[in-house]
């Protein structure tokens, strides 16, 4: 309930105004004086300030209530506060207005007029305290990155805010990373992140699509051959570990690593040494390694289909990175990026946010190409990103998978209320998907 703050002197008004705001599901709170006005707003959550102008017995020059007024602006400037005047202050009332003061009611006052202005006011106080606090958190946010390289990554939201913010912090240590998240994410791109903003920054930084390495080219691929060592290899051949000497080694999609590479992989991370193929001479390098996968590898181990040793060596420090679907603020940030100057109807904002994107940024980057060619210039609908209807995907939101439900497990650190908010579901209904998918919690 909204806690609309009353305050004047006439007891008559107190109890009238707290039965019609208690009656249409409002939580009054009155006083009597200015003293006891200001205390109530700087330390309860008061959503709307009904004001008398006078408090004291003879007094209708309405200073009393212009001071309060300023007082209540220097606690909260976006609080809605709604003079309540008789005629001798009206001059007074519209001056404020023309201050800030929301609204003013005459004495007596319209009970049906009053409670429109109440729920106007109070919608517009909310969306203006939300709107300054993004603004301080960009302002943060832009603080907290002062100096630091975020290899061009696009984002608004306060999910992935998290994930940068533990990618700078742990550029700096020394270990392996392990990056989590769905296809088309952004985990390359924080790869990149922890790179560039490591003591390692100046050295190489090597991609590698481990599971596009073919099984009998893997140990090549990743240390190397020598000259004649199989068909086809007429020179000398430098692997991906090598290349990386010194620097960040990216493994991606490190989940289709076959159990044969999974096991070569996990001697060069445990002694830097490694022969090229084709050769007796031990080598050694010094890399950070940093690998990413969009597969559930705690299964895989289960199921026999990743090392569990190798696991992990991989993973010291995991960032989960969330589908798009749960940072939805970054979606119109994103248009703007790859749309350049182009006006998104509200309405198209509203389906983008609903939509559940399997192929997340991939995705919306795909569907802002498409119309770039076929509608290169005008305002943005919702029909532009050729969406699915509203119905299949709230279906789709209602259905999350095991790794969408880990994934904002992560996010959450464990609060099912949040993971449940999240997917549109009753938390009864998320523990059965939980159980269904083998999830503790």
């Amino acid at each position: 309930m909204k806690k609309i703050l009353i305050v004047d002197d006439n007891t008559a008004v107190l109890e009238a105004l707290s039965l019609l705001l208690e009656i249409h599901g409002y939580h009054p709170v009155v006083c009597e004086t200015p003293t006891e006005a200001l205390h109530i707003v700087r330390y309860q959550r008061i959503a709307l300030v009904l004001q008398d102008m006078n408090f004291s017995a003879d007094t209708t020059s309405g200073e009393e209530g212009r001071a309060l007024f300023y007082q209540l602006r220097e606690i909260n400037p976006h609080l809605p506060v709604v003079l309540i005047t008789a005629w001798t202050e009206l001059s007074t009332a519209v001056e404020l207005v023309k201050a800030g003061a929301a609204d003013y009611i005459g004495k007596p006052w319209d009970d049906q007029k009053l409670l429109t202005t109440i729920e106007n006011l109070v919608a517009l106080g909310e969306a203006a305290s939300e709107n300054a606090t993004f603004k301080r958190q960009a302002q943060e946010r832009s603080q907290a990155h002062a100096g630091a390289d975020l290899a061009g990554l696009v984002f608004a939201s306060a999910a992935m805010q998290r994930v940068v913010d533990m990618a700078l912090q742990v550029a700096h240590a020394d270990v392996p990373v392990l990056i989590t998240g769905a296809n088309g994410s952004g985990k390359e791109g924080i790869a990149e992140i922890v790179h560039r903003n490591s003591v390692l920054k100046a050295q190489p930084f090597i991609k590698v699509n481990a599971g596009a390495l073919p099984s009998d080219l893997i140990e090549a691929e990743l240390f190397g051959a020598e000259a004649g060592a199989f068909t086809g290899a007429k020179t000398t051949r430098i692997g991906r570990f090598e290349a990386a000497d010194g620097g960040t080694l990216f493994l991606d999609e490190i989940g289709n690593l076959s159990l044969d590479g999974q096991m070569k992989l996990l001697r060069v991370l445990q002694s830097g040494e490694f022969e090229r193929v084709g050769s007796t001479q031990t080598r050694k390098v010094s890399v950070r390694v940093i690998s990413a996968t969009n597969a559930d590898l705690r299964s895989d181990i289960q199921q026999g289909r990743f090392r569990e040793d190798l696991y992990y060596r991989l993973n010291v420090i995991e960032l989960a990175v969330p589908p798009l679907c749960q940072r939805q603020d970054d979606i119109p940030a994103l248009i703007a990026h790859f749309l350049p100057g182009r006006e998104l109807s509200p309405h198209a904002e509203q389906a983008l946010r609903h939509h559940c994107w399997p192929g997340n940024v991939r995705e919306l980057e795909n569907a802002c190409k498409r119309i770039a060619v076929l509608k290169p210039q005008g305002e943005l609908q919702a029909d532009d990103f050729a969406l699915q209807s509203a119905e299949q995907a709230q279906v789709q939101k209602h259905e999350p998978s095991k790794q969408d439900i880990e994934h904002s497990m992560r996010l959450h650190q464990g609060v099912v209320a949040k993971v449940a908010r999240d997917f549109g579901l009753s938390r009864q209904a998320l523990y059965r998907r939980m159980q269904k998918f083998g999830i503790e919690y």
